[in-house]
């Protein structure tokens, strides 16, 4: 839970020996986001396409496809569905959310968790005894909500507890727990809502014995403020109760494009956006539930502001430390930590914010900088203006090694006792693929590396306006 493979079947001494084993190329795909979940000798992963597969895990061949309503960010989630039967589940960008056979690639049941029309799922499902946690977000009205021939702004995030078996809502929550209502009217005489925003990046992350699950809120997109943006959220798991709210930087209202049009010489120009630009500084990692090396439980979670936080479960999130690691930037996420029970570890993002990249070692205990190295030479093309260094893809640990793909497309193995470079492998070019198709690395953000059976893999292309088109799933093993 906490992105460390402990028994992940890859010692550190072999980590330099790492070749790749083969690669799989995702049709008519410009990105390959969707982190990829290995259970037994299956992996399934999906593409921005809607494309859902099923492959061997050793080989790469496929075993089975299916194809989603809309395209597939988040990753798929593996559960027993009850007489030795598995189910896999996910989300896609209309905020559907799937059940299918994990070996046939069946499908069981779908339901519409959201019926906003910029509602999209990006975080992979949760799943614990027997139910399925989903959370939303809307960044298809943060990018839209500028225009002022549109209603501006109703999303909030939110989290829907489906049963597995049959697909059916046991409750849902929203983060902001008061509904829009009417604030003003657009200089195009459009209503104006809120309180809207709070989406939900990435995945809840569980505490079973506090019986709560635990999630990260994005910025606001309208007013009025609201305590529950850009904030850690515990919710009762039977139920979907809010229990504790930790929000961290508050008043960050932000909207897509409103920053160059907000207010020219103290006049607002345009009213949906709002009075005070905020910093965009979201929350878009799963919270980390782990432990100090004396035991003690702690809540870890990094945010785009440049600060890993530290909470206490216990006392309602209060904060135990915090530590800064960059400048912060509203583009580029920070989608994830990892923690080994000594360390936590984080790669600077800062896609907006030069020098882009670099990575953190912080003591969990004491919240002191264990060590940190700073960014890399870009593997990339430096006369592309998409060519980032930003290190804001999620880390991996595993024993004595610490892993992060990088906005440069390469992937980069840091020593976690030091933060010496120990392996390097740059993705930036044409592969080869099991299934024949045409595929090539190019940036690597969001989901991290995953590492599992003795072999590593992680997915390459993130095409946006930081990051560049990519359609490959690569595989590595000790040689």
């Amino acid at each position: 839970s906490a992105r460390y493979a402990k028994d992940g079947g890859l010692a550190a001494t072999d980590v330099p020996k790492l070749k790749l084993a083969w690669a799989f190329g995702f049709p008519k795909a410009l990105s390959a986001r969707t982190q990829p979940t290995i259970f037994g000798d299956w992996l399934f992963t999906a593409s921005d396409t809607g494309d859902v597969f099923a492959l061997d895990a050793k080989t790469g061949c496929t075993r089975w496809t299916f194809t989603a309503k809309a395209g597939v960010r988040g990753a798929l989630s593996v559960a027993p569905l009850g007489d030795g039967k598995y189910g896999v589940f996910f989300g896609d960008g209309q905020a559907n959310a799937y059940g299918l056979d994990a070996q046939t690639g069946k499908q069981l049941w779908t339901l519409k968790v959201e019926s906003h029309p910029n509602a999209v799922i990006t975080g992979a499902p949760t799943v614990y005894d027997g139910r399925l946690y989903v959370p939303t977000s809307g960044v298809g009205e943060e990018s839209r909500g500028n225009d002022p021939s549109y209603a501006c702004c109703s999303f909030r995030g939110s989290v829907s507890a489906i049963d597995v078996r049959n697909g059916e809502l046991r409750w849902k929550t929203y983060a902001i727990q008061q509904e829009p209502k009417p604030r003003g009217k657009s200089s195009k005489g459009v209503d104006l809502l809120g309180p809207s925003g709070a989406g939900i990046w990435m995945s809840p992350g569980i505490d079973a014995a506090r019986g709560v699950l635990y999630v990260a809120t994005g910025n606001g997109y309208s007013g009025p403020e609201q305590k529950q943006m850009n904030a850690i959220i515990a919710m009762d798991l039977k139920t979907g109760e809010q229990k504790w709210i930790q929000q961290t930087i508050p008043n960050d209202i932000w909207l897509m494009q409103c920053q160059s049009q907000s207010t020219v010489q103290g006049k607002q120009v345009n009213a949906n956006c709002p009075d005070e630009e905020g910093p965009d500084f979201d929350f878009s990692a799963t919270p980390l539930l782990t432990k100090t090396e004396s035991g003690r439980e702690l809540l870890v979670v990094p945010q785009k502001s440049g600060v890993i936080w530290a909470l206490d479960p216990d006392k309602k999130g209060e904060v135990v430390w915090q530590y800064r690691y960059g400048k912060g930037s509203g583009l580029g996420g920070q989608w994830g930590a990892a923690a080994d029970g000594i360390n936590a570890y984080i790669g600077t993002g800062d896609a907006l914010s030069p020098p882009q990249g670099g990575m953190h070692a912080v003591n969990l205990a004491t919240g002191q900088r264990a060590w940190s190295v700073g960014p890399q030479e870009k593997l990339c093309d430096a006369k592309d203006r998409r060519c980032s260094g930003s290190q804001s893809g999620a880390i991996t640990a595993i024993p004595g090694v610490v892993f992060s793909a990088g906005g440069d497309g390469g992937i980069r193995a840091y020593s976690s006792k030091d933060g010496a470079i120990v392996w390097t492998f740059d993705t930036n070019r044409p592969f080869q693929t099991v299934n024949g198709v045409t595929a090539n690395g190019g940036s690597m953000d969001a989901t991290g590396p995953v590492v599992v059976g003795g072999m590593l893999y992680v997915n390459s292309g993130y095409n946006s306006f930081v990051g560049r088109a990519g359609n490959v799933l690569l595989a590595f093993r000790v040689e």
